[in-house]
């Protein structure tokens, strides 16, 4: 956490092989000031992938499934961040993926979450996410490229870990019935444990502030 200066809030995340960068501004003064709500913030989020992320070298632009992640990302923090704590502004999320292993939605929304508690920003409570799938009925968890590519579901899924009350559910496949309970709870289990991770890692930097204050006060 804390890794960009010029942001007011940022987190680095590996998840895997998966690494994601997020950077967040605001609340700042809405930037087109006709979109402007006013009894709440305004979350403008974008997603990209480094043109090295992959061993497919391709152009840096937003195509479809960028501005979908994009779109998703938003939703999820439109229901978490405490948008009414300051109307008539605008929150920007950045994230961008800088190696991809599989699980990219995941890891932008958990580098996203710390990067807003890193901001400051009021949020109803911690964001962990996390993928899971099911090979040869077993179900799996923080599913990597290949395993994305093995023909099973890629189940993805945001939530508040302590409530479990969820944000995000989306499945890019068809799976059997019976197969779905294995991978949510495998999913639901995932994000507490991302969280164990996270949670720790929010107490450090902290602890971290707070040492520095101590010192600059002397």
């Amino acid at each position: 956490m804390g890794i960009i200066d010029k942001a007011d809030g940022s987190a680095y995340v590996e998840q895997g092989n998966t690494k994601a960068l997020a950077t967040v501004h605001g609340p700042h003064e809405a930037t087109y000031k006709s979109k402007a709500v006013h009894d709440r913030a305004i979350l403008n989020t974008q997603y990209s992938v480094a043109t090295f992320a992959t061993s497919e070298r391709k152009s840096r632009i937003r195509d479809r499934r960028s501005l979908e992640i994009s779109r998703m990302i938003r939703e999820v923090f439109e229901r978490a961040v405490m948008t009414e704590l300051a109307p008539r502004s605008q929150i920007d999320i950045y994230v961008q993926v800088l190696q991809s292993d599989g699980g990219n939605l995941c890891a932008s929304i958990n580098a996203a979450a710390l990067a807003l508690i890193d901001a400051g920003i009021a949020m109803r409570d911690f964001v962990c996410a996390c993928t899971a799938s099911c090979i040869d009925e077993t179900p799996i968890v923080d599913i990597n490229y290949l395993e994305e590519n093995a023909r099973g579901p890629d189940f993805s899924l945001a939530i508040f870990p302590r409530s479990e009350k969820v944000l995000l559910c989306h499945m890019n496949s068809r799976t059997h019935i019976d197969h779905l309970e294995g991978i949510t709870d495998t999913a639901i289990q995932g994000c507490k444990d991302i969280f164990a991770v996270l949670n720790q890692t929010v107490r450090e930097r902290t602890e971290e502030q707070i040492a520095t204050i101590s010192i600059d006060a002397l």
